[in-house]
């Protein structure tokens, strides 16, 4: 049968060899689920996120627990529980499909999605999806670590769930820079790099001392460094109970953060668009 029809001397493709453009739901479906099945594949890319923060957990405890809890200034009364929060933001801080999005452009299969119909949007967000379902899976056994050492929730259940949504936001806050980078360099090693940026988040902060430990210029920084607000509220939700106050802060560091890293990521999608 002829792929054309003929409407007042015009050719036309047929209706049925159009191409259909999908719903946006559908689109982001898609992307989200093919990313999620790479990641299953791809083990090794998770197990370090993983592993180090483990590692470094246990390291922390065994060295710093009896000093900073016999400290009184301190006031650190259990120090794995203080503890939890900055093991869960290592974890997943930085794990995205950046690298995978760059494993696609180099082979040239983000290329040949730019010629379908889909949603250029989708692209980014079906990816962000998959890594906030995949950072949220990584706190589980770092929480279930933090039961076997004897960390107990104040919150109860309802205080785990809250304790890993924060995480998993906050992971998904930090991905758009390493996609920014993805899309902006089309290189791995430099997407590998991106969890450098990290790093004065986490050491210029209370990760080791709260906060009325600190003094000098790290006490300041502090007061300005998000992830103080985010390891604060997290410490309520284990040792303190709910805190509204410290919940809000919390949301709020996470939202300037991922404005500004979402910006980032789809400045970067609109400018590769246009050089393709």
């Amino acid at each position: 049968m002829s792929d054309v029809t003929v409407s007042h001397g015009a050719v036309r493709p047929a209706a049925s060899g159009l191409a259909r453009r999908a719903g946006f739901m559908s689109d982001l479906t898609t992307v989200a689920r093919r990313a999620v099945r790479l990641a299953t594949r791809e083990p090794e890319a998770i197990l370090p996120a993983l592993s180090i923060p483990l590692f470094f957990f246990i390291v922390n405890i065994g060295a710093l627990q009896a000093f900073v809890e016999g400290n009184a200034t301190a006031g650190v009364i259990d120090f794995k529980a203080f503890q939890l929060p900055v093991a869960i933001l290592n974890a997943v801080t930085g794990v995205s499909r950046a690298g995978s999005l760059v494993g696609d452009i180099q082979n040239g299969y983000f290329d040949r999605l730019l010629l379908t119909p889909m949603r250029r949007a989708t692209l980014l967000l079906g990816l962000m999806i998959a890594d906030f379902a995949l950072v949220c899976t990584l706190c589980v056994p770092v929480v279930g670590l933090g039961f076997a050492l004897g960390v107990r929730f104040e919150t109860g259940v309802l205080g785990v769930a809250a304790f890993i949504l924060i995480a998993g936001l906050w992971g998904l806050a930090f991905t758009g820079f390493a996609y920014a980078i993805a899309l902006k360099t089309g290189n791995s090693a430099a997407v590998n790099s991106s969890f450098l940026l990290f790093f004065p988040f986490m050491f210029l902060t209370t990760a080791f001392l709260p906060k009325q430990a600190l003094t000098g210029w790290l006490a300041t920084v502090a007061d300005y460094n998000p992830v103080t607000y985010l390891l604060d509220a997290q410490r309520h939700i284990i040792s303190s109970g709910w805190d509204g106050a410290s919940m809000s802060k919390a949301l709020l560091a996470i939202g300037i953060v991922g404005a500004v890293s979402f910006s980032l990521a789809f400045a970067t999608l609109r400018g590769r668009l246009k050089r393709g």
